[in-house]
């Protein structure tokens, strides 16, 4: 079967993986609402293109963080990527170099930091769980600077882990062949089975709950790399954010695999942007499928974009072939997007170029007398 949009690959992974590695890339929390909605809430916002506009030289380069790339189309942090394929990390960091564009590294990868920064040049981020142990912290953020990668995205939303019924139902732990990469030497990287999720069990014993903002001040004075703030959806911590010296804000549920009904991320998305107010970037992970997708994000203020699943769906079908394919998808459509709109520049994606259902105040019914 050709392969003519991102979303055909889950099939294809769904065939080819294991149940229960199939079931942690693909569930969401409890009812999965959010997971449905981050799909949907797109379908709710329409183009109004701009016509007989010269489009035929389209330039979709931008930067993020002081960083060039080719497209504000980039990779967010997926854990244990070598449950999808056996080269896991490595294509994946391989692919986004080849596209120009970031790769985010998760924490709770299957190849260590300096095992991606190996596959050769590229501009990487690195995605930060805070343990209770904060010299572990400290020790895997000196590794991830001295492997060269750009900033830290720091995720927030996970004090505890997101109830994801499907792990629990399938005893979810990782193949005995793969590990925490990143934490091995720290005798953490083992993850022991449960009586519901492995992953769960591990996140209790492991992650901090007691994070708090003051937390991101900890961490400037440990690293010089610029922190992004990974799963903002309201103003109020938006302003926090940037007060606290966040350099971004990357707009996320967590795949909806958290707290669920939670908006979809393209619904708080303008919001964040508003309190921001231009002082530092916003960025959206979440439901991400299309070019028409990217378009929507950038009119609503986002300055770029991550995508998740796609990244490991299309691994566990093609690999490396796969993730290249996702990406080059995405930028073509995106590209297309962009020329019927009537856009040559991304400065010129404008929120003018959509309406979305919440722009124009729904008519009241008249009381009756």
């Amino acid at each position: 079967m050709e392969i003519t949009n991102v979303s055909e690959y889950q099939e294809i992974a769904k065939q080819k993986l294991p149940k229960m590695a199939y079931d942690y890339y693909a569930s969401g929390a409890e009812d999965q609402w959010t997971l449905h909605e981050n799909r949907f809430a797109f379908t709710q916002i329409l183009f109004r293109p701009r016509i007989l506009i010269d489009v035929s030289k389209i330039d979709m380069t931008t930067t993020v963080l002081g960083f060039k790339i080719s497209m504000p189309i980039m990779i967010a942090p997926t854990a244990f990527q070598k449950m999808a394929h056996p080269e896991g990390e490595y294509a994946t960091a391989r692919a986004a170099s080849a596209a120009g564009t970031i790769m985010t590294l998760s924490s709770w990868a299957t190849s260590s930091v300096e095992e991606v920064a190996s596959t050769g040049p590229g501009i990487r981020f690195f995605q930060l769980y805070v343990y209770k142990d904060r010299n572990v912290v400290a020790q895997l953020v000196r590794r991830a600077e001295r492997a060269g990668f750009k900033a830290i995205a720091l995720t927030v939303d996970t004090p505890r882990l997101g109830r994801r019924e499907a792990d629990i139902k399938n005893r979810f732990t990782l193949p005995p062949f793969l590990t925490l990469k990143n934490f091995e030497g720290l005798d953490l990287g083992k993850m022991d089975q449960a009586d519901d999720s492995g992953l769960a069990s591990y996140v209790a014993g492991q992650i901090d709950r007691s994070l708090s903002w003051k937390d991101v001040k900890w961490l400037q004075t440990i690293t010089t790399l610029p922190i992004l703030v990974k799963g903002v959806l309201t103003a109020e911590d938006t302003r926090i954010a940037v007060e606290a010296g966040a350099a971004g804000i990357i707009v996320s549920n967590h795949g909806a695999r958290q707290l669920d009904y939670v908006p979809a991320t393209i619904m708080a998305l303008e919001e964040v942007v508003k309190a921001a107010q231009g002082r530092v970037p916003v960025f959206l992970d979440g439901g991400v499928r299309r070019g028409t997708d990217v378009f929507k994000a950038l009119a609503l203020g986002a300055s770029g974009i991550f995508i998740g699943r796609p990244v490991v769906f299309s691994l566990a079908a093609e690999g490396e072939a796969g993730v290249r394919k996702v990406l080059s998808m995405l930028r073509d459509e995106f590209e297309l997007t962009m020329a019927l709109s009537g856009c040559r520049s991304l400065k010129e994606i404008t929120r003018d170029h959509i309406v979305t259902e919440w722009d124009s105040p729904h008519p009241r019914p008249a009381p009756r007398l």
